[in-house]
């Protein structure tokens, strides 16, 4: 059965324009003004969607207002839909003929592997435009106006679709400085030195040892909560760091970093694309999905 909102949970754009306005300035002056109306006007908005609603938004005192309790809940939804709404219509209006793809990205996976790749997608799809935002983790894809993300760890991301882009090797990392320092010889070395992981893998070193057969902890490690922060304090000698060889290539290649030992080690975690099975008809995903898949593909 069909059972459309009554009309009184869907008030105008208008009203929750001026409520917004107001509950953000605390002023119906200043709302007015942002609103290019008159503080009556702006009066008469929000009194019309209090007794649509049947509830009081503001208390007013003199010529003060001040958000209810129930004001102040509800003007945080209303803020978050009036934004959502403004964005799809912007985009729109920025890329009529084609598509916008709003896309979660790990920073430096986007950063190091994407953003250089980018051009090549732009230059084959004009019609597409791409909105990047940072996620280090899983989310709720119902609460957030995302179409996919890219997702590094297990096939364990509930109530989404997924694709597989790339696995992933890490190698023990460090400077040049650091590895004549300690001259490492074997695995076992590396417990003599500060080890460097990111917060996100926490047991990152742990299954690095144990793929080497070697028991035990891996005792003191410092933690950093972003890729870039732990390859840059790995590159000025703090201590050796686990890093995917892929992303570190230019490192490598310069001689900023170096392997402390040539031990390298497939990660149990992998990349993926991933996206709400609504959205699996969207064309922009469909295209970029595909293009993605041909980029990792050839590599």
């Amino acid at each position: 059965m069909n059972m459309q909102t009554p009309r009184r949970f869907l008030p105008s754009t208008a009203l929750l324009a001026a409520f917004e306005a107001a509950a953000r300035t605390s002023s119906v002056t200043l709302a007015a003004r942002e609103l290019s109306l008159t503080q009556s006007a702006v009066s008469r908005q929000i009194k019309l969607l209090e007794e649509q609603l049947e509830v009081e938004l503001f208390s007013r005192e003199r010529q003060t207002i001040r958000l209810t309790t129930a004001g102040e809940a509800y003007a945080r939804e209303i803020r978050e839909a009036l934004r959502k709404i403004s964005t799809a219509s912007f985009n729109l209006r920025a890329n009529p003929r084609g598509g916008t793809l709003n896309l979660a990205i790990l920073p430096t996976f986007g950063t190091r592997w994407l953003a250089p790749r980018l051009p090549k997608f732009i230059a084959q799809n004009p019609g597409i435009t791409i909105n990047l935002a940072t996620r280090l983790t899983y989310f709720d894809f119902r609460t957030e106006a995302l179409d996919a993300a890219i997702h590094f760890g297990l096939r364990d991301w509930p109530g989404v679709e997924m694709t597989l882009l790339r696995s992933e090797e890490v190698v023990p990392a460090c400077s040049p400085e650091l590895k004549s320092d300690y001259g490492f010889r074997s695995a076992g070395d590396l417990k003599k030195a500060p080890l460097l992981s990111i917060s996100t893998r926490p047991n990152a070193w742990d299954q690095w040892f144990s793929a080497q057969n070697i028991a035990g902890g891996c005792g003191q490690t410092m933690y950093f909560d972003q890729f870039a922060t732990v390859a840059q304090a790995a590159m000025v000698g703090v201590g050796v760091a686990l890093l995917p060889t892929f992303l570190i290539q230019e490192e490598l290649s310069s001689g900023k970093l170096v392997r402390a030992l040539n031990l390298p080690m497939e990660s149990a975690e992998q990349y993926y694309l991933v996206w709400p099975p609504e959205r699996s008809t969207h064309p922009p995903l469909i295209t970029f999905r595909d293009w993605l898949l041909a980029e990792t593909t050839a590599e």
